[in-house]
């Protein structure tokens, strides 16, 4: 059931030698405004610490503009290293729009904890290059979770979040992007299966006609002839109304690590996506490889529903 379908001049996004913060760039967040994909991207130094770089594509394939500095770098004491040679910073980034802001979710590493955290600029200022951030800080404190991502608009008048502590996704309410709701379980690791050991959700859910269309990342513990975790992306159908009702979960993969290029980097055997947009009637999805480089797939809506 392999159905995303590799753009021929994969990678897109590699580190560019004389940017001392980019020895590798991953697990990126996708936006579409003003009909360009804007990508903000993570990009690890060699000090281990973890900043977002930007880029732009009006195609979604080609990259037709990337800026020389990073737009976002740690701040917090969550985002600063407290164990010396341990990767620190700010990692997956995920953006939803929601009226006139944009909200960026990360998970804010230490060195030790992960934890799903919040920021926001205006669209405005997003387009002009002002990066004004606005820190809303750690959402659920002292607690190790990651994957965290926005729906574009409320249900039952209440925000939603998707996030994972692991092994599961969960999903949690908010009247006012503050105070959160004791988090629920909506998805578990199936046994036996392709995403047996943990999951986590790709981008914010992609409204379609009839439901909510998620991508998520599952991890087997071990496949033969290969060394170590496998990672790969599958969909599951939400609810319209109903953020903790699954309509539909694929049995098998709809993208797998099988170029060299996700095969072989930091971590091996890896596509970890953060963003899926849709332009036009195709499905674009952007993804590290290995740890190491992003690449983007697509599909055509109707064939993958």
């Amino acid at each position: 059931m392999i159905i995303l379908k590799r753009y021929i001049k994969n990678p897109i996004l590699k580190p560019i030698k004389n940017h001392h913060w980019e020895e590798y760039v991953y697990n990126c967040a996708a936006i579409i405004l003003d009909n360009k994909v804007h990508i903000v991207y993570r990009a690890l130094s060699r000090d281990k610490i973890s900043r977002l770089g930007y880029a732009s594509s009006k195609d979604g394939f080609k990259i037709d503009e990337r800026l020389e500095k990073p737009i976002f770098v740690p701040e917090l004491e969550s985002e600063k290293p407290m164990v010396k040679f341990n990767n620190s910073g700010i990692e997956d980034p995920r953006l939803t729009r929601i009226g006139d802001r944009i909200y960026m979710l990360y998970a804010g590493l230490n060195g030790r904890t992960a934890q799903s955290s919040m920021a926001s600029i205006k669209v405005e200022d997003f387009l002009q290059k002002k990066w004004n951030w606005k820190r809303h800080g750690v959402l659920f404190p002292n607690i190790d979770d990651r994957n965290a991502g926005l729906f574009p608009e409320k249900i039952n008048g209440k925000y939603v979040l998707y996030t994972r502590f692991m092994p599961n996704i969960w999903v949690s309410y908010s009247r006012d992007l503050k105070n959160w709701s004791r988090p629920k379980i909506v998805m578990k690791p199936r046994k036996g299966m392709w995403d047996e050991y943990k999951i986590g959700i790709a981008g914010p859910p992609l409204r379609l006609n009839n439901s909510w269309l998620l991508i998520y990342h599952g991890v087997e513990q071990k496949q033969a002839g290969r060394f170590g975790r496998v990672y790969r992306l599958g969909f599951a159908l939400i609810d319209l109304k109903d953020p903790e009702k699954i309509l539909y979960r694929c049995e098998k993969p709809i993208f797998e690590p099988v170029k060299n290029y996700e095969l072989k980097g930091q971590v091996p055997n890896v596509v970890f996506s953060c963003a899926a947009v849709i332009k036009g009637k195709t499905l674009f999805v952007y993804y590290g490889g290995a740890d190491t480089v992003i690449g983007v797939a697509t599909a055509d809506i109707s064939k993958l529903l």
